[in-house]
């Protein structure tokens, strides 16, 4: 499978990921709600790595790799944790479209942090990406 099949049901899943939550959260605590999510997904994702095979490389994991994988999972708990309270606040069909700031937000930072080229494809889109958020809150 490749990485734009992998994009394009990642973008399905986060699209019903927005509709189950923004039900999900209506008799609920948001941050319980999202305590609920995270022990689903924990539960999941060790399931497919054991299913898998690949628990063994554990051992074999740099330093470097555990230290941004564990700022990774601290900013997708924050992200989670704002998402879910942004939701039970607001409608999803405005909350979700606004989250999609980080796509130019990563182009940006990818630029400044990874080093990684500016197109003008990218300048573009993230443009349009911001452009598109805007019209959708007016």
């Amino acid at each position: 499978m490749g990485w734009k099949l992998c994009a394009i049901l990642s973008a399905v899943f986060a699209s019903l990921t927005a509709l189950f939550a923004k039900i999900g959260v209506r008799e609920i605590n948001s941050n319980l709600a999202t305590a609920i999510r995270v022990t689903v997904i924990l539960v999941f994702a060790w399931g497919i790595a054991f299913g898998t095979g690949v628990v063994g490389e554990i051992r074999t994991t740099s330093t470097k790799t555990w230290v941004f994988l564990v700022l990774s999972g601290i900013a997708t708990g924050l992200s989670w944790l704002f998402y879910f309270r942004a939701l039970q606040l607001g409608e999803a069909s405005k909350v979700a479209p606004l989250d999609k700031l980080s796509v130019p937000l990563t182009i940006i930072l990818s630029f400044l942090i990874l080093g990684e080229a500016v197109t003008w494809q990218g300048i573009v889109g993230g443009l349009l990406i911001t452009a598109g958020v805007l019209v959708l809150l007016i």
